[in-house]
């Protein structure tokens, strides 16, 4: 069995760090702690750590995953524009529970999927996690589970789930909320007739706060309309089931 590293424990934070990143590094998968829900990580310029991601979850190519990052700095590498808006936002709820859609840096040699020229972005409030993006670079992360089936909010659930597809397991107790973040798409943000944010999935942050900072360039609160924030989105958009975390 794969081992679970409890990182509560200084001795076995140490071990199971270093662990973690040789396994990125061997293009092998990661289950990691963020401040929503466990995630399941592999080094996003691997091709086939990605292809592995998606087959151990049971998704495919259309439902690509988004990518953590240590900091607004990788977010300028991986992005072809960072608009004014998504500045704002990112200020006032980074590291946290926004993933925000922009459109990717046209230059960068990867393959997270059928993205359609996007990438997805968060930068996570999980220090540990963190800490190990700054040593791994950007990692793509999606939700610890299996398609259709919940989140992992514990080690056990995603270890129950995931079994031997991962090669090390870093346990830092039950996630934080349990609530994956809200995913928003400003792309059109970037040279759109039309711009306007939309809500991809309804999570941590909510559109109230969001509206609090970008005002009217957030689309309209749907009316009569229940969301289902486990819900997947169209297949053009990224990994909406679950920020990723």
């Amino acid at each position: 069995m794969s081992p679970v590293y409890d990182c509560r424990d200084e001795s076995q934070l140490l071990s199971g760090m270093r662990h973690a990143r040789q396994a990125i590094g061997r293009g092998e998968l990661v289950v990691l702690p963020t401040d929503t829900v466990y995630g399941i990580a592999a080094d996003a310029f691997n091709a086939r750590a990605v292809a592995g991601l998606l087959e151990a979850k049971g998704r495919g190519r259309q439902q690509p995953p988004p990518v953590l990052v240590p900091g607004v700095g990788t977010l300028r590498a991986l992005v072809a524009e960072i608009p004014p808006a998504v500045d704002d936002l990112v200020r006032e709820f980074w590291p946290g529970g926004l993933t925000i859609v922009l459109p990717a840096q046209p230059s960068l040699s990867w393959d997270l999927g059928d993205t359609h020229g996007t990438v997805a972005v968060r930068m996570p409030a999980q220090k540990m996690t963190l800490e190990l993006l700054e040593e791994t670079g950007p990692l793509a992360v999606s939700s610890a589970n299996l398609t259709g089936r919940a989140a992992a909010v514990d080690i056990d659930s995603a270890r129950d789930m995931l079994g031997d597809s991962v090669a090390v397991y870093l346990d830092a107790g039950v996630s934080e909320t349990g609530i994956a973040s809200t995913i928003i798409d400003a792309t059109t943000l970037v040279g759109g007739a039309e711009p306007q944010i939309r809500v991809l999935r309804e999570g941590a942050i909510s559109r109230d706060r969001l509206r609090a900072v970008v005002g009217d360039l957030l689309e309209p609160d749907p009316v009569d309309e229940v969301v289902d924030p486990l819900a997947a989105p169209a297949a053009t958009t990224p990994d909406a089931e679950a920020p990723g975390p």
